[in-house]
């Protein structure tokens, strides 16, 4: 067998596992991994370094499936190259109830699915923050330990979503020149031709933010290997528009939209077969093939063990490990206990985004795996601080991240980041502009990483910016997000223990909401214990109180000058601090009982919608927020116009008792 008869053999071996799998479905989108085959043959078998038989490896090479629909192409590639959870069954069962092979690649779900992909342009947004991990990290830790690429398979669909400007112009500011992307030229989308929609130059718009670009033709392995080993020199992130068949090889369907994300029909699988010369029954790889592809496969041992000897005789040995686990020093506790001291003690007056910049002094003092930044606001966000330096295009030995007016294009890169391992990454912005940041939010809580995004100027507090900035929907839409820990702290020794708990956290997100308005500190004694860690707890109050007010974050100050003005009247009071609500529902549901208590009024305030509030208060409790969208003018001005003050609360707790 000639060496392009086995190419096209092992391509082959692609385009029929998925498109069975997809028949077998009878869903599914066969059109990509018939197209893109000849490329992945190329990369996996040749370049790519990774090791099936140890998929973790800290210094593979990454592969992202930024068009998910396509998912096949990756499941296909698992089994073939011998990674042990990715049976023939799994690929038989595909989109099937309990498989790894879900209909887009999981996270989590099987070793070598890099990141959750399916919503098109986040694997290009993921891949930035992969390339930028890997440059931070060579950096830190030297290129012996750190030297790999980050390779991204992107269709037409990827290109057009906005994303992808945001994560291209980043990657080419920085140079990650690491990162090699596969454009899937096959001009088609669902709808039909791309022509029907789009008229980019692609070619032009990567060069135009400073991208390397290749133009190959995607079915010649010999032109694939070249852009490959050309990208690999390069001193920018370079694009390899590949021109393919959609469809490759089925000769009614291939080059058509038919053939984008429906099974082809076994009658256009039986034409295909003859026309690709291959007799064998569906989801059988002869051995003749099989062979190669696990050959394939077992190349990176060598290189892996290898590497190993380097980390084993490194100084770094101890350190990289710890970070890679993803275990916190053990500093860290001891460092959040003794600023909680120093706060109860100071008892001072102070905004939350500026408590979260004094806590995050101290953490990013112990944790030098914090890898900081912004979406242009680090002097509203205040998420610098002494240890940051920026990093540059030149020099990646900072801390601190500018992603630019990039909200979408930052969360995305987080996820990428996160993924990689070695960092944790946290990122700045408005709470108003999470919406911009929702869908890598979503999709991190879908896979269950530690990405802490900061969340400022989180209400009607933030004053004359007026409604277009001031959020009143946004934390009843986050606190929706399975998975997503949203924190609001009251003051400054909650938001010290809120950032305790999402630094900790490895298997979820967390957003912290923070006012740009000075807050009272509500406690005033040091606690060893992380009260916050419940979700929710009696700030003050006995349980035979005849009202509990339920507040959060810079509500909490109203709730508790409400108490005090009831008392005045003889009324008793239990004030009950929400930091988390995601964390409350995880307590027993004893504790939970114990919070929501027995009081005969029960009412919330949250300078926001009421959604979410009725779990504390019940359909027949009373709520002071917002009811609609805020104003333009000083923020006092603004409790007081739409009723949420002190006294708001204190006279519908009298008429609730009446």
């Amino acid at each position: 067998m000639t060496s392009r008869e086995q190419h096209d053999r092992m391509a082959n071996a692609i385009r029929f596992l998925s498109m069975d799998a997809v028949e077998k479905a009878n869903s599914g989108h066969p059109g990509l991994p018939m197209g893109a085959a000849d490329v992945v043959t190329v990369l996996f078998s040749k370049y790519l370094k990774f090791d099936p038989k140890a998929p973790h490896w800290p210094d593979r090479d990454r592969f992202v499936l930024s068009a998910g629909h396509g998912s096949m192409l990756l499941y296909s590639l698992l089994y073939l190259t011998g990674y042990e959870d990715m049976t023939i069954d799994e690929i038989r069962n595909f989109r099937q109830l309990g498989s790894k092979t879900a209909g887009h690649p999981e996270y989590g779900h099987a070793t070598g699915i890099e990141t959750t992909t399916g919503p098109l342009g986040q694997g290009l947004g993921n891949s930035v923050g992969f390339a930028l991990a890997e440059r931070k990290l060579a950096e830190e830790f030297g290129s012996d330990l750190q030297s790999h690429y980050t390779y991204v398979l992107a269709g037409d669909g990827c290109l057009m979503e906005g994303i992808s400007q945001e994560a291209i112009a980043l990657a080419g500011h920085l140079k990650l020149n690491k990162l090699i992307l596969f454009w899937d030229n096959n001009s088609i989308t669902i709808d039909g031709a791309v022509s029907l929609s789009d008229s980019t130059d692609q070619i032009a718009r990567f060069k135009s933010v400073n991208w390397n670009t290749i133009e190959i033709d995607g079915h010649d392995p010999e032109a694939i290997a070249k852009a490959i080993e050309a990208a690999q020199k390069s001193d920018k992130p370079t694009l390899i528009a590949a021109k393919t068949v959609i469809g490759f090889g089925a000769p009614n369907k291939g080059g058509t939209h038919k053939v984008h994300g429906s099974p082809l029909g076994a009658e256009e699988i039986a034409a295909t077969r003859k026309a690709l010369d291959w007799p064998s029954e569906a989801f059988v790889i002869p051995d003749d093939v099989l062979k190669p592809w696990r050959e394939a496969g077992s190349r990176g041992a060598a290189v892996r063990k290898e590497w190993e000897g380097r980390l084993a005789a490194s100084s770094h040995k101890a350190e990289f490990e710890r970070r890679f686990a993803g275990d916190l020093p053990k500093s860290f506790g001891p460092a959040i206990a003794e600023h909680k001291k120093k706060l109860a003690e100071a008892k001072a007056s102070v905004a939350t985004r500026k408590a979260s910049e004094d806590v995050l002094e101290v953490i990013n003092g112990v944790l030098p795996e914090t890898l900081g930044g912004s979406a242009d606001l680090t002097p509203s966000n205040n998420t610098k601080t002494s240890q940051m330096k920026s990093i540059t295009p030149t020099d990646f030995s900072g801390r601190y991240m500018h992603y630019g007016i990039r909200e979408h294009g930052m969360a995305s890169a987080m996820n990428g980041i996160a993924l990689h391992g070695g960092l944790i990454p946290y990122g700045g912005g408005f709470l108003i502009f999470s919406d911009y940041c929702r869908p890598p939010i979503r999709l991190a809580s879908l896979m269950g990483i530690r990405v802490i995004h900061v969340l400022t100027h989180d209400s009607i507090g933030l004053g004359e910016d007026g409604p277009t900035h001031q959020p009143v929907e946004q934390m009843a839409a986050l606190r929706a997000i399975p998975g997503l820990v949203m924190f609001r702290p009251a003051d400054a020794t909650e938001t010290a223990e809120c950032w305790q708990l999402a630094l900790e956290a490895k298997t979820h997100p967390s957003g912290l909401a923070l006012t740009r308005q000075n807050l009272i500190a509500a406690r005033t004694e040091f606690t060893e214990d992380n009260l916050s860690a419940k979700g929710a707890y009696v700030l003050t109050g006995a349980d035979d109180a005849s009202v509990s007010i339920f507040a959060a974050g810079s509500e909490v100050e109203i709730a508790l000058k409400a108490s005090e003005m009831l008392a005045a009247k003889g009324v008793s009071v239990r004030v009950v601090s929400v930091p988390a609500v995601a964390l409350f529902e995880q307590q027993s549901d004893a504790y939970k009982a114990s919070v929501l208590g027995s009081a005969k009024v029960n009412i919330a305030v949250e300078a926001g919608v009421r959604q979410g509030w009725d779990r504390f208060i019940g359909n027949d409790g009373g709520f002071v927020g917002m009811h609609g969208f805020g104003a333009s003018a000083p923020y006092k001005q603004l409790y007081e116009h739409f009723g949420i003050t002190p006294e708001a609360v204190a006279e519908l707790a009298t008429k609730m008792l009446a």
